[in-house]
């Protein structure tokens, strides 16, 4: 098993504006800086301007109960799955990603990980708050 970190964030809006927002990849820039600076769909594939560079990502497929997995495909490592789901919280939304160190992964690096995803999520909240 990898050691793995969930993460989490409230947000004012319904789940359903969450999840729409979030569903749409076009918005990523928006907010996962960790991930996307830039997004682009070619031949049905999505690529991602990431800060090691462009990346293919699968994201799962639009669903009625917040699931928005995705999987990120480095060119020439293997693919890192992120758990990513958007649940209703009364009138609000909590959104929670699970973060998995990968194998060989320096302590640095999972550090810095984290704290993008804490990163994210807070510029996520801001977005969707204005």
């Amino acid at each position: 098993m990898l050691p793995a970190l969930t993460f989490s964030v409230s947000i004012n809006r319904s789940a359903i504006e969450v999840y729409a927002f979030l569903a749409d990849p076009d918005n990523w820039p928006q907010w996962a800086t960790g991930l996307a600076s830039g997004i682009r769909q070619a031949n049905g594939v999505w690529y991602v301007q990431s800060p090691s560079g462009e990346l293919a990502v699968d994201f799962s497929p639009r669903n009625d109960y917040g699931v928005l997995d995705h999987t990120v495909i480095p060119p020439g490592q293997s693919p890192v799955h992120v758990p990513m789901r958007v649940i209703a919280n009364v009138d609000g939304a909590e959104v929670l990603i699970t973060l998995f160190r990968q194998p060989g992964m320096t302590e640095e690096i999972w550090q810095r990980d984290q704290n993008w995803v804490r990163k994210d999520l807070t510029q996520l909240q801001a977005v969707l708050t204005r």
